[in-house]
């Protein structure tokens, strides 16, 4: 009853919050594929990192077949055999102070809003939602709400990433029948606000965010409740407490069972599932552990996990509890909205409350991926001066060994490399592009042992050519140089909530190539197809095959061979 008392209460705010913020405040803005080119010049360019002196820049330049000024100073290029990687130069810091575009239209109904999550770019960064989670606190902000963020203050956080870094709260939090001694941090990471939650034991101790040596899931849920009693201690009271996945799921459940009764009466809950892949599975024993009775959550209506039905012990899911709890549910394209409410073990609870369901399309940071002014770039460039793409694509090539070739597509994939990524698209990706003449770069690792292996065996036996490069390993550095290097960005996903890298690439002057599902299929149109030709920027396939995968490839490796062309 509860939450139907607050649904009525609140829940029309929440959707002008929603979809003001997100397909507004956070909308894919004009990308450079409205501009988006091939480059096919026969003229080579000198690439590479500004230094304040090269005097034999300019005959080498003249050299290649191209002017020495570009406008960008002065360039020396990087060799495979530098000491210093290219990518781990000294760069302009970048993050901690990028302030919001001042052009944006102020909302009206100005609220606060508290995002809670485990990742944020790029301090805590994994994968898409760090980046989703930093980029809408950054859309809210602009539109003049008030916005935080709150974070497990992981042991591998970079502390000089963070601005005006002090201790604000000290107060204890409960986990599985003690008090916890708990810090509340603040600090500002590009230009957000953020609350970093330290606990006095082991949770988030480790080198990476994910994969220590404590229990996880343990201690999400004691991160959930510590944010809902730092709220309670400080007397904050938010409009929105906006959660993120399955980490933080229980928190709906601790609101409005636990903490409305309190004292925390006015906050509504918007829950964003960025991934359905993950349930959150859970023991009653271990929500317990946040001090909720977890039997009383142990039916189809709340949250059990409907796969271990009929099991002994049936189990809980923390994303089924926090869909049932919340005012509302949000998922990260409108495709993605439609495929899960068709299959996947949540259709049920998410049809039985398809009047809280919404699919609105994430977007990108258009200041942080923006190449006219990206730090991490040899050469800025944008649609109307678009010569830095070429300096930016010569610069990789030599800083990695590849052939210097500005005929040869180069194919950029930057990705996780797990199942759901299309791992057998992307490895015959790398054989097909070399067969056709171009060349590629993987960027990316695997948590997953066996699959690490492989492509590192993949790795050794291509690493040695000058066609490709496979990159094991996570760099936010070269991801925006390769970005900015590419030529056709592959996104050849089995599933895919929404994606971001083809929004990237596109910025960057890319191509995408992308398989139609999820979030790809809303933001990607092929070529030739005459029903959007007056929105197509890339090329599309359908199966999960290698045929229809080529099918895609080779058109567009045709189209840059064979014209240099614009996409409308």
């Amino acid at each position: 009853m509860k939450m139907e008392c607050a649904i009525a209460g609140k829940l029309s705010s929440t959707s002008s919050y929603l979809v003001n913020t997100r397909r507004n405040g956070m909308k894919r803005t004009k990308l450079m594929a409205n501009h988006n080119m091939f480059y096919s010049s026969k003229s080579m360019i000198s690439l590479p990192i500004l230094a304040h002196t090269n005097p034999s820049l300019k005959v080498v330049t003249e050299k290649l077949g191209c002017p020495a000024d570009f406008g960008f100073g002065e360039l020396v290029w990087p060799t495979p055999g530098d000491e210093i990687p290219f990518w781990k130069n000294k760069f302009p810091s970048r993050y901690a102070s990028l302030e919001a575009p001042a052009e944006i239209e102020k909302d009206s109904n100005l609220m606060h809003i508290i995002h809670i999550t485990a990742e944020m770019a790029p301090i805590a960064k994994v994968g898409g939602l760090g980046d989703v989670v930093t980029g809408l606190a950054r859309a809210c902000l602009s539109r003049g709400h008030t916005v935080d963020i709150m974070l497990p203050f992981y042991e591998c956080i970079q502390k000089q990433e963070i601005s005006d870094l002090a201790l604000i709260t000290t107060y204890n939090s409960y986990h599985d029948g003690n008090w916890v001694a708990t810090n509340a941090y603040h600090g500002v990471v590009s230009s957000i606000p953020v609350i970093f939650i330290e606990p006095s034991n082991q949770f988030f101790k480790g080198k990476n965010v994910y994969g220590g040596s404590y229990n996880e899931l343990e201690a999400y849920l004691f991160f959930s409740r510590a944010c809902l009693e730092w709220m309670q201690v400080t007397g904050v009271q938010p409009d929105i407490i906006h959660v993120h996945e399955w980490q933080i799921g229980a928190l709906p459940l601790l609101y409005w069972d636990m903490y409305q009764s309190l004292s925390l009466k006015k906050p509504r809950i918007v829950l964003t599932i960025h991934n359905m892949e993950h349930y959150g599975e859970c023991r009653q024993e271990q929500l317990s552990k946040c001090g909720l009775d977890g039997s009383i959550y142990a039916s189809v209506e709340k949250a059990i996990d409907d796969r271990t039905i009929g099991h002994n012990p049936e189990r809980l899911s923390l994303l089924k509890g926090g869909i049932v709890y919340s005012n509302a549910v949000v998922t990260v394209s409108p495709t993605y909205l439609k495929e899960t409410l068709c299959s996947g073990w949540l259709a049920s609870v998410l049809i039985t409350h398809r009047d809280k369901y919404f699919g609105i399309l994430n977007g990108i940071d258009t200041v942080i991926w923006n190449p006219a002014t990206d730090a991490f770039l040899p050469a800025k460039f944008h649609a109307q001066k678009p010569e830095g793409k070429k300096i930016c694509k010569y610069y990789i090539q030599k800083g990695l060994g590849l052939k210097s070739e500005g005929t040869v597509p180069l194919v950029v994939c930057i990705t996780r490399l797990v199942a759901q990524k299309g791992l057998h698209l992307i490895t015959h990706t790398i054989k097909r592009a070399e067969e056709l003449g171009g060349q590629m770069i993987l960027l990316g690792n695997s948590p997953v042992h066996w699959v690490q292996k492989d492509f590192e065996d993949l790795a050794n036996l291509h690493n040695k050519g000058t066609s490709t490069r496979i990159l094991l390993m996570y760099s936010e550095e070269l991801s925006h140089m390769l970005y900015a290097a590419a030529d056709i960005v592959l996104v050849p996903s089995i599933y895919e909530p929404c994606g971001l890298a083809q929004m990237i690439g596109m910025r960057y002057g890319a191509v995408p190539v992308v398989r139609k599902t999820g979030g790809l299929a809303d933001t990607v149109f092929d070529m030739d197809d005459p029903s959007n030709h007056e929105k197509a920027n890339g090329f599309v396939f359908e199966g999960i095959d290698e045929g229809s995968l080529n099918w895609a490839l080779d058109r567009a490796f045709r189209h840059f061979i064979g014209s240099k062309f614009c996409l409308h």
